[in-house]
């Protein structure tokens, strides 16, 4: 019997269906299991050792400053500050001696970002702290700042930064009187937008010759294909034609840069780091903490990225004690995927691979 050319279409489409529905349950079954969502939900700051640790806050006062914007642009998407950005620099501030006040650009409850994927222990404990809470939904406005208070400003990102920071006289202020005195300013991901329009007393702007880095060009494209329609300006093209020596890292993954006393992390995956910078730039050394496994599977893919898979599996292999993060690794699978990087993809995958046989060895 001959199969007709249609038989043999309708075969073909049935193995390769087969084959997609075989490859994501092979695919799904690496990733690790997902800790109970209610549970997590509750965590509190007596949860987690790290904020145990907490210092007195002897050593100065520390500005967060966050978004008011609720909407991008025209296009009815909404947005606000991203929540992770602001709750762990708030956590290591505050575990370090600092005391952290909040600041918005109209002041009151500004609008939040809240990633249900990316929200750990460490950010319901935040949600779940009645001070920190009280400092959010009371947000000072940046108009009432006086930055002879505080030893250093950090801008938190989040999209709506892109429409209410740039062009905002109290921020310029705000960013200019301190790093006019020495002091420490700082922004994540698109924080940075701070800083775009901000003229020293030169007459120079601020980030003219300074190396420095944000959410790139690269990362906003692709979660926004029509980024340059939706947005003022892409804050890499903005900070570039400011006289800016910017230095983005690799996708997704850690980029911090400190230039003197101006201090600027990439993107979500840049918070410890920056933080920790911001207190290394203050005169102190950041207390101990152990990393969680999201940070150490992002310094796997760094070395992914920079040397190659057979360094990748080297470092898991000399490291079997280590908590990589399996999911950000098979994340960033997917990620190489969608720009049609399939022999990244499928060596994420087998690191992904090796991550899950190693957890299951140990």
């Amino acid at each position: 019997m001959v199969c007709s050319n249609v038989e043999k279409a309708l075969i073909s489409l049935v193995v390769f269906i087969l084959f997609i529905v075989g490859s994501s349950i092979w695919f799904f079954n690496l990733l690790p299991q997902t800790p109970d969502a209610a549970q997590l939900k509750q965590s509190v700051a007596n949860d987690i050792p790290y904020l145990q640790k907490r210092l007195p806050q002897v050593r100065g006062k520390i500005l967060a400053v966050v978004t008011s914007t609720d909407t991008m642009g025209n296009s009815g998407k909404k947005t606000g500050y991203e929540l992770t950005e602001l709750s762990r620099a708030y956590w290591m501030f505050t575990v370090n001696g600092f005391e952290v006040d909040i600041a918005s650009v109209k002041g009151g409850e500004p609008p939040v970002v809240i990633d249900n994927d990316d929200m750990k222990a460490i950010d319901y404990a935040f949600l779940n702290d009645s001070i920190a809470q009280h400092k959010v939904k009371h947000s000072k406005s940046v108009d009432e700042i006086d930055p002879d208070d505080y030893l250093a400003v950090y801008f938190v990102g989040g999209k709506g930064a892109m429409f209410d920071f740039p062009d905002n006289p109290a921020i310029q202020n705000i960013v200019k009187q301190l790093y006019q005195n020495n002091k420490v300013v700082a922004a994540i991901c698109h924080g940075p937008a701070a800083f775009a329009n901000v003229q020293l007393d030169s007459g120079e702007y601020l980030v003219a010759n300074k190396t420095i880095t944000s959410f790139t060009n690269d990362e906003e494209l692709f979660l926004i294909p029509n980024a340059d329609e939706v947005f003022p300006f892409l804050l890499e093209d903005k900070l570039i034609a400011r006289g800016a020596k910017f230095d983005g890292g690799f996708t997704y993954l850690n980029q911090t840069h400190q230039d003197n006393n101006l201090i600027t992390g990439q993107n979500p995956w840049s918070i410890w780091s920056t933080a920790e910078n911001i207190i290394q730039a203050l005169g102190y050394t950041p207390l101990p903490r152990q990393k969680s496994p999201e940070e150490f599977g992002v310094e796997l893919l760094e070395i992914y990225a920079q040397y190659g898979y057979d360094a990748a599996i080297a470092e898991i292999e000399k490291s079997p004690k280590k908590p990589f993060g399996r999911m950000i690794v098979a994340m960033h699978s997917l990620v190489a995927a969608m720009k049609f990087n399939f022999i990244e993809a499928l060596e994420l995958v087998r690191l992904t691979s090796a991550l899950k046989e190693q957890a299951t060895s140990s």
